[in-house]
């Protein structure tokens, strides 16, 4: 295990609230349809460290993913309404799974919906806090998703990453891990520069930017490494670390937990602003 590997597994074990973030292209399959598989065997990892003292809140893209499993001859439907549409079709079926994958540990869960403007209403986040702490408290783990089915441009978050850093600044997390396709941020993008070399820990995000080529987003996710910088950003500014990982490689989990797996560390701001919402 090497100095970066060793600062993951500390990270991970020093971290009582943890939220995880699944993309999209971590949840399909290479044919576009959800990864049911993935799902039991995550939800196994998450109870394991729910058993070690750990809280788990997990942030899940996928409802396209899932409506396009249920109803396939909506693939190339690219109306706006046809794809909310399918968001709330698929919803119901991501949610489903996860129900089951978590009932097999034991578990139950709990569906938050959020939207951009459920953020900037100082009551309906206190509303969305205290349902948070009383959720993870209770031993049921909260999966939020935005409300695609409702959202419209001016009032949308967008992507998964910027979510899940929001919900780890209300829920005061002491860490976000940010699930993708991809090992972590690299100097060049992986898949067309074979030299491009894995960043393995970041103190200074706009130092960072100046290092790395900003790439657009993938096949099934809304969000690509520009989204990442942003979410590290937010987080980390309220003194919250973020690890970015691949979350496709086997026990993904697991491997960052017991040091076998690689990622990028974000560290958290030493001038953070610190968690402004307090500690319950």
């Amino acid at each position: 295990m090497n100095n970066t590997q060793s600062t993951i597994v500390e990270a991970i074990q020093a971290a009582r609230k943890i939220v995880i973030k699944i993309g999209s292209n971590t949840l399909a399959k290479p044919d576009g349809t959800a990864n049911f598989d993935f799902m039991h065997s995550f939800a196994k990892q998450c109870s394991d460290l729910i058993k070690q003292g750990k809280q788990i809140v997990l942030v899940s893209s996928g409802a396209q993913v899932s409506g396009l499993s249920a109803i396939s001859g909506w693939a190339r439907k690219r109306d706006v309404h046809y794809r909310q549409a399918l968001c709330a079709i698929g919803q119901i079926e991501l949610m489903d799974k996860w129900r089951s994958a978590f009932l097999e540990q034991g578990l139950h869960i709990g569906q938050l919906l959020f939207t951009k403007e459920d953020f900037e209403d100082n009551h309906r986040t206190l509303n969305m806090r205290n349902t948070l702490f009383t959720l993870v408290d209770e031993n049921v783990v909260p999966i939020i998703n935005e409300n695609d089915s409702v959202s419209f441009d001016e009032f949308r978050i967008g992507d998964n990453d910027n979510l899940s850093a929001l919900t780890a600044i209300l829920w005061s997390a002491d860490l976000l891990i940010l699930f993708s396709d991809i090992d972590g941020v690299y100097t060049d993008n992986p898949k067309s520069n074979k030299n491009a070399k894995l960043i393995d820990t970041v103190s200074d995000i706009g130092e960072l930017r100046k290092q790395i080529k900003i790439g657009n987003t993938n096949s099934f996710g809304t969000g690509g490494i520009e989204t990442k910088l942003q979410a590290a950003e937010k987080t980390t500014s309220y003194g919250i670390p973020v690890l970015l990982a691949n979350g496709g490689h086997q026990q993904a989990l697991q491997s960052l937990a017991d040091g076998s797996a690689h990622g990028t560390l974000f560290l958290a701001d030493e001038n953070c602003l610190g968690h402004a919402l307090g500690e319950k």
